[in-house]
This record gives C-alpha cells, structure tokens and sequence, in this order.
C-alpha cells in the first residue's frame, strides 16, 4: 500500500465511521514513522488494520469490514481496502499508546491515524510469527528502522506470552555489537 492509498484508506475509514481518529495496529503504521522509501515487504499488503479506541465490543470493526473491508465495493474499486480490528488484536508492549505517531496530512481531511511505533508493531508482528510477519520484522531490522536494543527493551514489556513466543521472538533479534 502507497502512502497515497493510506491516506486514502484512513480518509474512508474515518467517514464511514464518523471519527475523527483511528488507531492502525498493522504494518502500515510505518507510514507515520518515515518519509523514507518503505520496504517491499512493508508495503507489499493492500490492508489497513484500523481500529477505534474503545471499540470493545467490535461494532466500529464490523462497520469498517463491511463498508471499506476486504470484498467490498471499495476493494474492488481500488485494490485494497482496511481492515476492521479491535485494540486487543495486537499483543503489545507495555506503555504502547503513549507511543503512537500521529499521522494526519491535508489527504487525510481531518482524520487522525495514531499508529504503532515502529519497535512497538515489529514486536507485535515478531509474537503473531506468521511468516509474513517474519519477513516483515527482517525488512525492518535491514532497513534499520528498529534498533535491536530497544527491541529486546519492549519485548521485556510483552505481559502474559508464554515462554516459548518469548524466546523465539528473542531469537529474531540480531546481536549489535
């Protein structure tokens, strides 16, 4: 997904919804983090992870997924779309929220999309270890847009994984002289 689909993507989401803000929990959320050339392998995805904060129950994702979501008309129209989440999608370090970057340009009329810091989503997508996700978190770590410390820094801050996702996520983390 271009920056240009982004804003795009975040444009419809905040007016199907009626907000003003969303959060974006899925490897697009590097678009808010640099200006930089992206990765193919972060941009290669034609989905948006879009989630409302409080949205609990899961009716602000049901709304998104059957108005912008994935086979809808917007999809079709234009070759990608978003994808309608909740919070809890992600497993995610400790203190998360108080790290989002703001995303707003003049393409996105008005629509804030707070989005995971880069070491925040590489730890959630390291965890969720599909190997998309894996492929992912390598392009991140070549292009230098993690540091390795600060990786293991947040993936201490992980609550409640089991031991094995600990350590297989640690095992992801190059060892930086």
């Amino acid at each position: 997904m271009t920056r240009t689909q982004f804003e795009h993507a975040i444009r419809a989401a905040g007016a199907v919804l009626g907000v003003d803000a969303v959060i974006v929990i899925g490897s697009q959320a590097l678009h808010a983090s640099t200006l930089e050339r992206l990765p193919a392998e972060a941009i290669r995805s034609v989905e948006v992870d879009v989630a409302v904060p409080d949205d609990d129950d899961g009716q602000m994702a049901d709304l998104v997924d059957g108005s912008i979501g994935e086979g809808s008309m917007f999809h079709g129209t234009f070759g990608y779309y978003a994808q309608g989440v909740v919070e809890q999608t992600a497993v995610l370090p400790r203190g998360w929220r108080a790290r989002l970057v703001r995303f707003e340009t003049p393409a996105t009329n008005g629509v804030v999309a707070w989005c995971l810091d880069p070491h925040d989503l590489w730890i959630s997508k390291a965890i969720a270890g599909r190997p998309k996700d894996i492929e992912f978190c390598g392009a991140l770590i070549r292009s230098d847009l993690v540091a390795p410390p600060e990786l293991r820094r947040r993936l201490g801050e992980v609550p409640d994984i089991p031991e094995q996702v600990r350590s297989a996520v640690r095992a992801r983390i190059p060892v930086v002289q």
